[in-house]
């Protein structure tokens, strides 16, 4: 189990690395793809995933990514509220094919896994640096996770969430958040010397650190949502890791803070 699910790692890593320095159309498209099957694994826990409201859900998850693309800021508020509409349609002709829970999910599928995965493209087309500054989201989230595994395994006592989480520790989320921390002042110090930026270390340790807190929220969240539907993992596509939100789930968190962080700073 440990090496098929390092290996996977490695591989999703390798892929990370690719498409996010190649960036463009190659990033956009991965993206989407992404979305798409973050979006019906969690349909699957509603029992939508083939059904009209999720097919509704895709088809305004990709009209979303299209506006991005195009650069259209203004077309996420017309955009929901034309996906409400159409869910509310659905649900009042199919009556009572659909319970209200499942049409909420399914409005909510399209900001939890499209909208909130969109930024890493969002970050990574920012002008001057957005090639450097889109890892932040992975340092962050992935930093963080396997700083806080090392530090909890070590020195964990405390538990942070027991019904939830029973494994995860006070002083693992400590050491998470300071191990984004410093990891992210030694990126800041890497791109300066050998990437020919100019950023500054103390600012990449606090976006680090602040993502990083966000990060813990983020992987509770994907749990509390299991725990509710007693499933293990939403899905089977990353050996060792589960599906797309077992392993995205810090990362949907992450991106858009860091987006807007990042804007906020300048």
């Amino acid at each position: 189990m440990f090496k098929t699910r390092l290996i996977s790692g490695i591989v999703l890593v390798l892929a990370a690395l690719v498409t996010i320095i190649t960036g463009g159309p190659v990033l956009f498209g991965t993206l989407v793809i992404i979305s798409l099957i973050g979006m019906s694994e969690l349909y699957k826990v509603f029992d939508i995933h083939k059904s009209g409201a999720g097919i509704c859900g895709y088809a305004f998850a990709v009209l979303y990514y299209v506006s991005v693309y195009l650069l259209w800021g203004d077309a996420l508020m017309p955009l929901c509220m034309a996906f409400l509409i159409a869910l509310l349609m659905i649900y009042v002709f199919t009556y009572p094919k659909y319970k209200a829970d499942q049409m909420m999910a399914a409005y909510f599928g399209l900001f939890y896994v499209a909208v909130m995965l969109s930024y890493i493209y969002q970050i990574r087309t920012m002008p001057g640096e957005g090639v450097f500054l889109v890892w932040l989201v992975f340092l962050c989230s992935w930093g963080c996770d396997t700083c806080a595994y090392c530090v909890g395994v070590l020195f964990g006592k405390h538990k942070m969430a027991p019904v939830l989480s029973p494994k995860k520790s006070v002083e693992g989320a400590v050491g998470g958040v300071v191990g984004a921390a410093l990891l992210g002042a030694l990126y800041a110090l890497a791109i300066n010397q050998w990437g020919g930026a100019d950023v500054s270390p103390l600012i990449f340790a606090s976006v680090c650190a602040i993502g990083g807190l966000i990060s813990m929220v983020g992987d509770l969240a994907a749990s509390a949502i299991k725990r509710n539907y007693e499933i293990k993992d939403y899905g089977k596509l990353i050996p060792g890791h589960g599906g797309i939100l077992d392993r995205f789930d810090s990362v949907i968190f992450v991106a858009p803070m860091i987006y807007y962080l990042l804007t906020w700073i300048g």
